[in-house]
């Protein structure tokens, strides 16, 4: 086991929790008040029984990360009932991953989209997916003249059906580049 502090826990990682049970983490929060100390809020999924639970720790508390294989998997498709079928490139072995561990991450899934696996015992616990996708805007407000520079933003509905904020001057069918971990706009697509 690798000790890891508290504040440098990332969403996906795995941890070994004192009652020795494997938790995949699924949000991270730090909280810095002005007068005390420093916390870590983790939220996490017990990987045995899919138990959701929210800790706090100090950001300077040490915990188990727990050791897990990160394989490179391409997405090939949903199964429907079973989950979601990964492919690994070098074995061309599948993996079906449940509903449960690929969680909200399953709407930014496309066809042979390269992820990383996090694998225990062969058994895949969490997903990484590349940071950023590009998708293209289906649905917002129309483009007002003159607003091209305010700081101000709009809904839009993106090609995989997700939501997010947009600048005033993105139009309908204006490719968009997203950050997978919170769905935010990130910038205008080159392509």
């Amino acid at each position: 086991m690798v000790k890891v502090i508290a504040s440098d826990v990332r969403k996906g990682n795995v941890l070994e929790l004192e009652d020795g049970k494997l938790y995949v983490v699924l949000g991270h929060e730090t909280f810095r008040p002005g007068k005390g100390t420093p916390t870590s809020t983790l939220t996490m999924r017990r990987i045995v029984d899919g138990v959701k639970t929210t800790q706090t720790y100090k950001t300077s508390d040490a915990l188990e990360k727990a050791f897990v294989e990160e394989v490179k998997h391409t997405y090939l498709f949903d199964d429907g009932n079973a989950g979601f079928v990964f492919m690994n490139p070098t074995t061309y072995e599948q993996v079906i991953v449940s509903r449960d561990t690929v969680g909200d991450s399953a709407v930014y899934l496309s066809e042979n989209m390269e992820c990383f696996l996090l694998l225990h015992d062969g058994i895949a616990l969490s997903i990484e997916l590349p940071p950023r996708v590009t998708l293209e805007i289906v649905e917002t407000e129309p483009v007002v003249k003159g607003q091209t520079a305010s700081s101000s933003y709009k809904p839009a509905k993106l090609s995989n059906g997700a939501k997010t904020m947009v600048p005033p001057h993105i139009d309908v069918g204006t490719r968009v580049v997203v950050s997978t971990e919170d769905g935010a706009y990130v910038e205008r697509a080159k392509d």
